[in-house]
């Protein structure tokens, strides 16, 4: 079985083909993937209406291009699956609507697909593919989620960000320091050139007890630290940038070994953009490591949104006998839709 999978959640158009062979894993055969960050750049953030326009624009030419890559065709494809949610409304129509038109026009059956849920189960893509079940830590754009997987589609929440996911509190900082769009990576980057211990910056509910997170008094307290710096921030900006995040990957390292010991697991995963980060995989590892917990991750040109793991999440719902793709046309999409 071959499935088309198209991701248009927000700012990055993605298409992959994946095959699903029997009992195995599927193995992903070819993706593309187009970013908008150059476009967005100059308004500091991303424009809905020019991110749905660019996605028209993109969608097409990248299925031609990974059926290409893989020597295949249109009716080769057996399933087509979409992200149907959470999103910007528009940019997911977008790719809702491409993929059913598609799928009508060549009589195959469609699947629309948790956006999260692809980020999940993301890793299964990689070298090294986690087993069930397992500790995740999912940390993607405005989601920051601590999860108990024991197998598709069977979650447990066990905690979540209350106000700033960790990756908005990245952006937002980055932004303060003005590191520009999208600032988290740019901070991270400066951030090895900077002392980590230069500024005593807030651990939000680190010592709660429990598994939620908070970041915006973390955000709070970046900007009232560049206020008092003043002319000094532009010398300081390392040490700032190095000292944010450490107090945002020791949060996220913390709460991750909170849930192991809670659920008893001997495995985790680590799914999203935060995901790439070269800190949190560095201090988790050898976290992790000390206690015998096996960590899993995407590899890293798959932490950010693509159509690999949309193809990936539709197969593997499909193999778990946990959803069958239909033959149905009319399509939604869910801006909002908790996983959980």
């Amino acid at each position: 079985m071959l499935l088309l999978g198209i991701e248009s959640s927000c700012d990055e158009t993605g298409v992959a083909l994946v095959e699903l062979q029997g009992d195995r894993l599927p193995v992903l055969r070819s993706h593309a993937l187009h970013s908008q960050v150059d476009m967005h750049q100059a308004y500091g953030g991303v424009v809905p209406e020019l991110a749905s326009r660019d996605h028209i624009r993109r969608v097409l030419p990248l299925t031609e291009h990974v059926l290409a890559e893989a020597d295949r065709n249109l009716q080769d494809i057996d399933v087509v699956a979409y992200t149907r949610g959470p999103g910007l409304a528009g940019a997911l129509l977008v790719g809702a609507g491409v993929a059913c038109s598609l799928a009508a026009s060549l009589g195959k059956p469609v699947l629309g697909v948790h956006h999260l849920e692809g980020h999940l189960l993301s890793p299964f893509l990689s070298a090294d593919p986690p087993e069930f079940p397992f500790v995740a830590l999912l940390v993607s754009g405005g989601h920051t989620q601590l999860m108990r997987v024991a197998a598709v589609g069977e979650y447990e929440l066990l905690g979540e960000t209350i106000d700033d996911a960790a990756g908005e509190a990245f952006d937002k900082s980055a932004k303060l320091m003005g590191l520009g769009y999208p600032g988290g990576p740019a901070l991270s980057k400066l951030a090895q050139s900077g002392n980590a211990t230069a500024f005593k910056l807030p651990r939000p509910l680190l010592h709660s007890g429990d598994l939620d997170f908070s970041f915006a008094g973390l955000k709070t307290a970046v900007l009232t630290q560049a206020k008092k710096l003043g002319a000094e921030l532009e010398s300081r900006k390392a040490d700032l940038a190095a000292s944010t995040e450490a107090a945002i990957v020791q949060v996220l390292v913390k709460k991750s070994l909170a849930a192991l010991d809670r659920t008893g697991e001997k495995r985790m995963v680590v799914a999203g953009g935060v995901g790439a980060n070269r800190l949190l995989r560095l201090q988790l590892n050898e976290a992790c490591a000390r206690r015998g917990v096996r960590v899993h991750y995407p590899e890293l040109h798959l932490c950010t949104d693509n159509g690999a793991m949309i193809a990936m999440a539709a197969a593997m719902r499909i193999r778990s006998g946990r959803e069958a793709p239909q033959a149905r046309y009319a399509f939604d999409v869910r801006p909002r839709w908790a996983l959980t």
